[in-house]
């Protein structure tokens, strides 16, 4: 498939299995159920041996699971997809799936936090090495991929929003024999597809925007049938991050109207951003579509990106200010939110990892719900007006 997709064709994809409802019904029923019956000795015989490939438990398979699997190895240009209990649930089984006690890791800097915790200490105790690199400098990569084992990136990482070159960084690690992975949870499908840049694998939080809707923790990795198989054959059944039937449903119902979502998320993002950078007590803005040009694969931008505000901005204030704007973490749904770096550094678990991470006190995230720029804009002004004492 090519690396990207008109929006047509994006939601011809989404819809394809609709014909093949049950009871011909336009939004597809969910199997509510733990386990599957056999009509004879024979069927579960085959079924055991694998002559027979249908659902047994849902642990393992299930219909309305296995349909949002497909729908998102279709979107990403993939053979196959496994769908998981959380974003971290998928990221963890992928890198448990290729890696092993005195093997190393190579990740670009600047991870989403909890994944940087997975290396840090999981990992740490496993003797696992794992080395940090920028991104953006690709005879570093270069140079720290022989001997490794895998190869994780972000792009846009987290917080910092640094955009890598994937299709190169890719090619780097497939020259190495190193096999790579990449969160896409930041773009989607409707903006980058890893997987036709030359990535062997793709993780979703899809708790983000696959879901869109605030109402979902589910995570999700796709690439060829040989991978999704080793993860499905060596992690997958044993660490217990199934996708539940209910939640696999609701990602189908988010991820119908998500190229209309992301791109309503890309315009509002877009703007915020830029009335932020014209702010005389911002500092800096860190969203991708600031730059000159995205970097190659990467089509468009999302509503989550963050900004830094000049000394004497009283940070208490300006989010005590916000209406629309909540305090909360995660992202991805039609509401606006704000995090504060200042209250992320002060994390129990592991509070030197968050300054370890890059992180600059002085930084707040960010998203850009649905709300309406004009809106939205209101409630920011309004908030940074108090907070610097306008």
């Amino acid at each position: 498939m090519s690396a990207s997709l008109h929006p047509d064709d994006m939601a011809s994809l989404i819809v394809a299995h609709d014909e093949a409802n049950a009871f011909d019904a336009v939004v597809p029923p969910i199997v509510q159920t733990s386990l599957f019956t056999f009509s004879s000795y024979d069927e579960m015989l085959q079924t055991y041996r694998g002559e027979k490939v249908r659902p047994v438990y849902t642990r393992g398979l299930n219909p309305t699971v296995r349909m949002f699997e497909e729908m998102l190895a279709k979107l990403e240009g993939g053979e196959d997809a496994i769908g998981f209990a959380s974003g971290m649930a998928a990221i963890s089984s992928t890198v448990l799936s290729f890696v092993k006690p005195g093997d190393r890791i190579v990740a670009v800097r600047h991870l989403y936090p909890d994944t940087f915790r997975l290396f840090g200490t999981l990992l740490e105790r496993m003797r696992v090495e794992v080395t940090y690199v920028d991104g953006r400098d690709e005879a570093a990569v270069a140079k720290a991929l022989p001997g490794a084992r895998l190869f994780y990136m972000e792009s846009p990482t987290s917080w910092i929003m640094e955009t890598h070159d994937v299709k190169a960084l890719a090619a780097l690690a497939r020259a190495q024999g190193v096999v790579s992975v990449i969160d896409n949870s930041w773009s989607s499908p409707v903006f980058q597809r890893p997987l036709t840049l030359g990535v062997d694998l793709v993780v979703h939080s899809a708790s983000k925007y696959l879901g869109g809707h605030s109402d979902v923790v589910a995570g999700v990795v796709a690439g060829s049938r040989a991978m999704i198989e080793r993860i499905r054959g060596e992690t997958y059944a044993y660490l217990g991050g199934k996708l539940s039937p209910f939640d696999a449903w609701l990602l189908i119902r988010g991820m119908r109207t998500l190229p209309t979502r992301m791109r309503a998320h890309e315009e509002a993002g877009l703007e915020i951003a830029r009335r932020l950078a014209a702010n005389p007590v911002v500092k800096t803005v860190c969203h991708p579509g600031l730059a000159n040009a995205l970097p190659p694969g990467l089509k468009g931008t999302s509503g989550l990106f963050s900004f830094i505000f000049h000394e004497g901005i009283d940070i208490r204030a300006f989010a005590d200010g916000l209406r629309l704007f909540k305090l909360g973490v995660s992202w991805g749904g039609h509401e606006s939110l704000v995090v504060p770096a200042e209250i992320v550094l002060q994390q129990k678990a592991q509070p030197n990892s968050a300054r370890a991470f890059g992180i600059d006190p002085r930084s707040v995230r960010l998203h850009v719900g649905l709300e309406g720029t004009e809106a939205l804009w209101r409630d920011l002004e309004g908030a940074i007006n108090a907070a610097s004492g306008s």
